[in-house]
């Protein structure tokens, strides 16, 4: 079984979603399933983590309806706001959707470096664990001291580090960035997705050879066994095709099951 470990699905508004600027025209319309498939398919994927793109209940709740009409969907990683104090009343109407898998916070836009260690969010992240729900983790790579030290909070928490960490791949900026993926990596319940990386990149000039000393990192970092294949898709195609992306870690990786799906299936608990 081949999983993409990161899809974004959305029915294309200007207003909800911001972040599509004038660059990234290629993305101005609406993604669904059936899109995805016949993109993943030739190369032999079977089904994806919807992962959330908006900060709203109401587009969680959408991803879960989807998933319940489309088998491709093999998992929701939604967005609840965790420092709100009904976040358990919250989480428990979620739950009641086998489809969630995990839950998202674009912690990335957040101007406080240390935003995760707020004492409101380390309480919402306790409650992730007694539903059994994995915290994907979106961060730029500045933000990887707190990373580190929020997840030294929760040993039994299982934890999905989003596109590598973004590293700064445009300057070409490998420390702290590499040291701090082999502290990451030093935890067990800590898994990694191979995604995102053309778009941290040069859009224009990237190739496949330009990634690989990133790709080396993190391998070494982890270990195969805690890493999954992500597309980040339909985000992906302003740098290029979803083969071309995908391509990227499937030459890197060989044949590796592991990476291709199966470390997917573990980390967010799949049938």
């Amino acid at each position: 079984m081949r999983l993409d470990a990161h899809v974004h699905l959305w029915r294309y508004d200007p207003d909800e979603y911001p972040w599509i600027g004038d660059r990234m025209s290629a993305i101005k319309r609406d993604f669904l399933p059936d899109d995805w498939r016949e993109a993943a398919e030739p190369l032999g994927f079977d089904g994806f983590i919807a992962v959330q793109a908006r900060q709203s209940l109401q587009e969680t709740q959408w991803l879960l309806e989807l998933a319940g009409e489309h088998d491709v969907i093999r998992g929701v990683v939604g967005w609840v706001d965790l420092r709100n104090p009904a976040v358990g009343e919250h989480l428990e109407i979620l739950c009641d959707h086998t489809n969630l898998v995990g839950i998202r916070h674009v912690v990335q836009d957040e101007p406080d470096n240390s935003f995760m260690l707020q004492d409101d969010f380390l309480r919402g992240i306790h409650k992730l664990h007694r539903c059994d729900l994995v915290y994907d983790i979106l961060i730029v790579a500045r933000q990887l001291p707190a990373t580190l030290e929020m997840i030294g909070h929760f040993p039994r928490q299982r934890f999905v580090l989003n596109h590598i960490g973004k590293p700064d791949m445009r300057a070409g900026e490998m420390e702290p960035w590499a040291t701090q993926m082999h502290e990451l990596g030093a935890h067990e319940n800590v898994w990694c997705k191979l995604s995102g990386m053309v778009t941290e990149g040069d859009w224009d000039t990237w190739t496949p050879e330009s990634l690989r000393p990133w790709l080396d990192v993190v391998f070494d970092a982890f270990g195969a066994e805690r890493l999954m294949i992500g597309s980040d898709w339909p985000v992906s195609l302003v740098a290029g095709s979803y083969a071309e992306t995908m391509g990227v870690v499937m030459d890197y990786a060989g044949d590796d099951a592991g990476v291709l799906g199966e470390n997917c299936a573990r980390a967010y608990g799949l049938g």
